[in-house]
């Protein structure tokens, strides 16, 4: 609890002059300076739920417990939460009142609280953990980002942190610069993952890469970083969701659905490098469930 409670002294004090996330904006958030991501002091939720169609290792039989909170340090054109993640519904809330909702959704049998773009609020998370621990919370906790996080946030969150639920969602930066709004996301990705996967190992990594239209994410380039310098072993999920939502309609690239043909072509890519732990999602051919018996990919529906 010690060491906790020094980290979140240490967050506090990044507020003065913000560098939580790799844009580095340096306003000082407890003044009401707003940065990129236009957050203020005081952490914003959307909602918190049991959330039942997360990967069925964490939503499990009662739900992950999860936590949407409001703004983005990403700017995604085809983002399907934007409605919180950019254009910032949702209640400013104590850490008090934070550290509750953990402990509903613990008391609701939850399997863990699931932060989802969390990074930003990281200082008022630190402190609710601080308070809900003391009231007895137990459950594991989730880490669920777009993946472009500055090491220096994440080496605070070693110990904390038990599992990373990242994305690996660009091969190519002017890809990333373009649809999220983000530079140099390839570089500070991989660094990233590399770092998650140094403090929590394969059981406490997922990655997630959603394919996009065109061949847009790279998969090809993801899976072969992945199979070099991560592991084999490490848990993929495979992502069909892709829908043009939001801004995308701007973008003619992207502004179409995925194809069965281009997921399957995404899975095939997975097979190819060796992959052995995972999920993918409905839609896809028999052909390709068979290229999956023998291993531990599973449907995740």
């Amino acid at each position: 609890m010690e060491e906790l409670k020094k980290r979140r002294d240490v967050l506090c004090e990044v507020l003065k002059s913000c560098i939580l996330c790799p844009h580095k904006c340096k306003i000082d958030r407890t003044i009401g300076q707003q940065g990129f991501c236009r957050a203020s002091v005081t952490a914003k939720v959307y909602s918190f739920m049991p959330h039942h169609g997360e990967e069925p290792v964490l939503s499990g039989e009662y739900g992950s417990g999860t936590i949407f909170f409001s703004h983005c340090h990403m700017r995604c054109v085809y983002c399907q939460n934007h409605t919180f993640s950019q254009s910032a519904q949702g209640k400013e809330v104590s850490n008090q009142r934070l550290a509750q909702m953990m402990l509903d959704l613990q008391a609701m049998k939850c399997h863990n609280i699931n932060l989802v773009s969390p990074t930003h609020y990281l200082p008022n998370i630190l402190d609710a953990l601080c308070i809900a621990i003391d009231s007895g919370l137990a459950v594991p906790i989730v880490y669920n980002t777009g993946g472009w996080e500055s090491l220096e946030t994440l080496r605070l969150l070693e110990g904390i942190v038990d599992v990373y639920l990242v994305d690996m969602r660009y091969a190519d930066n002017k890809i990333a610069k373009k649809y999220s709004s983000v530079d140099n996301y390839v570089e500070i990705n991989q660094q990233a993952v590399l770092e998650m996967y140094r403090q929590v190992g394969q059981k406490g990594l997922i990655v997630r890469h959603l394919v996009l239209p065109g061949g847009l994410a790279g998969t090809e380039e993801v899976m072969k970083f992945l199979s070099e310098k991560i592991s084999k072993e490490v848990f993929i999920s495979l992502m069909s969701q892709y829908h043009p939502a939001y801004k995308a309609i701007e973008y003619p690239y992207i502004n179409k659905r995925l194809t069965s043909k281009e997921y399957q072509q995404a899975v095939d890519i997975v097979v190819k490098y060796g992959f052995t732990n995972g999920w993918f999602q409905p839609d896809i051919t028999e052909d390709v469930t068979e290229k999956f018996i023998g291993t531990n990919f599973k449907s995740n529906v």
